[in-house]
């Protein structure tokens, strides 16, 4: 997963992702070190958010 590269190259912490997302930051922590699986929808609003794609995000591709 790419999702804590792509919050720290944007400058962004944990607490204004789950903002975003309306959740706890302890859960998006979670999510970034995968002891706990994100749901799709969460997927989605992150794919918009960075303006990529969920494969990129979950590392299946490396185009953005």
């Amino acid at each position: 997963m790419r999702l804590k590269d792509l919050r720290e190259d944007n400058d962004i912490k944990q607490s204004e992702i789950a903002e975003i997302l309306n959740i706890k930051q302890n859960t998006y922590s979670q999510y970034e070190t995968q002891k706990r699986e994100i749901p799709i929808s969460l997927l989605w609003k992150l794919a918009d958010y960075y303006n990529t794609s969920i494969d990129y995000l979950v590392g299946r591709t490396d185009k953005k």
